[in-house]
């Protein structure tokens, strides 16, 4: 089984990383991962032929010295160089895959080197000057350095400390001292105890740079000192065909390295539980008031004390109950998918719900990178968009629960009845005895009397007195059922409403998180 640190699971760990971060980051370190991602993945399918580039200052000798390894003047030295900023090769045992090596690498200047069984399999290329007037040079370097799996860089005993050279490309590469190789040529130029001093004060400044595991060869092109040395240095180099390997290696650690810094410094507090209890009641306390369940529990309030109070009420006047239109019907609700006639928030409410998502979004985004503190606020803020629409449909389409009479309502209701039965009884034996005395005819029908009140008096006024009684002790009991239907209500909106926020706002926070803490572990198994 394949070690954790090799170079397929780095890949694959960065591959990871970068799907991540896919429409999440907005980084140019993200951009650097996907085409590495791609070199490695061209590399691979082009053999393991070790490409070595010698890349130097104008004057540094760098020609000769691949004129000297591939046996003949293959590069023109000096002032005869061509102008064109195109880089030189020569190939040690070449075929298919080594001309397509090349054709990727677009070197189109290429020379066949003889059989050396040592070298064979070696791809080295000429670069043009990293210090070239031309534009086009510095640029063509800068892309082959990129590249190429081994960078040797030819250093003149002028030039060696030269800053642009070592702040522009040494001190960048110091993660891959192990892919590079740094030459002082023109040795010969120096006398035994120059050369001692220069190659001290240059090992000493590679060490500040860290590349003190970066080898340092002393040669002279001219005159051939040190060449061994260094062929000996590159035939090791391809025998172990591991040079593209550790490349990509060293290039896979220096973007998981960038790739770093979107990272929390402490993962521990940044994969925490995010928005809290309390901050979650508060933000859906917010979202109740903007959706309106306020307005929609005060319907269901007055919507049950008007069938309570006509269920309860003096019958022969209930039929003006049906003159007022329902609360409830009005605002249009109970249709799932469908819209409501709730007036929009307030002010007062959309403040409210700003500074409740606020909240919670900085509360999630509690000891996340910028860069993913920003992409939260771009999450939360494509949800706020749609929010008032999800809201609205949501307490449309919950149900709210099917109103029933109660069984003592119902009992109210038919002594209502019988009570206004018997005060109709009353008045028409008192319309009755109106009419007879009209005609004299009263004496012809008795008049019963209780206590010395008239019987039909009694009916009429005892029934009327005790519906109306019954009616004010039955409104307490209304006026108490019809608030507890709407905090039922009240409680199955504010239900609704929570399932909205945990959809639109919470999750999304949440997953924002979720996917900060896979990034960052990706990256860390990319570097590691």
């Amino acid at each position: 089984m394949r070690g954790a640190s090799s170079l397929p699971d780095r890949l694959g760990a960065l591959r990871e990383a970068v799907q991540l971060a896919e429409g999440r980051l907005e980084a140019p370190e993200i951009g650097a991962a996907r085409a590495l991602l791609a070199k490695a993945g061209a590399r691979e399918a082009l053999g393991d032929a070790t490409v070595v580039a010698l890349a130097g200052a104008t004057g540094s000798g760098k020609s000769t010295l691949f004129n000297a390894l591939s046996g003949g003047e293959v590069s023109a030295p000096g002032v005869r160089r061509p102008t064109t900023g195109v880089a030189h090769a020569t190939v040690w045992g070449a075929d298919d895959a080594t001309d397509r090596l090349l054709d990727w690498l677009e070197v189109p200047r290429r020379h066949r080197h003889g059989p050396e069984p040592a070298l064979d399999g070696l791809v080295l290329l000429d670069l043009p000057d990293h210090d070239s007037v031309e534009p086009a040079h510095r640029l063509e370097v800068d892309r082959l350095v990129a590249l190429v799996d081994v960078l040797v860089w030819v250093l003149d005993p002028e030039k060696y400390a030269d800053a642009a050279l070592h702040e522009r490309y040494l001190v960048p590469l110091a993660r891959h001292a192990g892919v590079l190789l740094v030459v002082l040529n023109q040795v010969d130029r120096l006398d035994p105890a120059a050369a001692r001093a220069c190659l001290a004060d240059l090992r000493a400044l590679l060490d500040r740079e860290g590349l003190a595991a970066t080898p340092l060869l002393a040669v002279s092109a001219r005159t051939g000192a040190g060449l061994g040395e260094l062929r000996a240095d590159l035939a090791r180099r391809v025998s172990a065909r591991r040079a593209a390997t550790d490349r990509l290696t060293a290039d896979v650690r220096d973007v998981a390295i960038a790739l770093a810094s979107h990272c929390a410094a402490d993962q521990a507090g940044a994969g925490g539980p995010g928005v809290d209890r309390r901050d979650r009641e508060q933000l859906t306390a917010a979202l109740a008031e903007a959706a309106g369940v306020p307005t929609v529990a005060g319907a269901v309030e007055r919507a049950e004390r008007r069938s309570g109070t006509a269920a309860t009420g003096w019958p022969l006047i209930r039929w003006t109950r049906a003159l007022r239109p329902d609360p409830l019907d009005r605002l249009h609700l109970g249709n799932e998918g469908a819209r409501t006639s709730l007036p929009p928030p307030g002010a007062v409410a959309r403040a409210g719900v700003t500074r409740a998502v606020r909240t919670a979004r900085e509360v999630a985004g509690e000891g996340l990178p910028r860069s993913w503190r920003d992409e939260l606020r771009r999450t939360v803020e494509v949800a706020e968009d749609r929010l008032a629409d999800r809201l609205d449909r949501a307490v449309a389409g919950t149900d709210l629960g099917t109103p029933r009479t109660p069984l003592w309502q119902r009992g109210v209701g038919g002594l209502q009845w019988l009570l206004a039965l018997v005060a109709l009884v009353g008045a028409l034996w008192l319309l009755a005895l109106v009419v007879l005395g009209l005609f004299q005819l009263d004496d012809l029908v008795p008049l019963p009397r209780v206590e010395g009140l008239p019987l039909p008096t009694l009916l009429l006024v005892g029934g009327l007195l005790a519906g109306a009684l019954l009616a004010l002790v039955a409104r307490p009991l209304v006026r108490a059922r019809a608030r507890r239907r709407a905090r039922r209500a009240a409680h199955r909106l504010t239900a609704a409403v929570e399932g909205v926020a945990q959809e639109e706002l919470l999750a999304p926070m949440a997953e924002v998180r979720a996917e900060h803490g896979a990034f960052c572990a990706a990256v860390g198994r990319a570097g590691r």
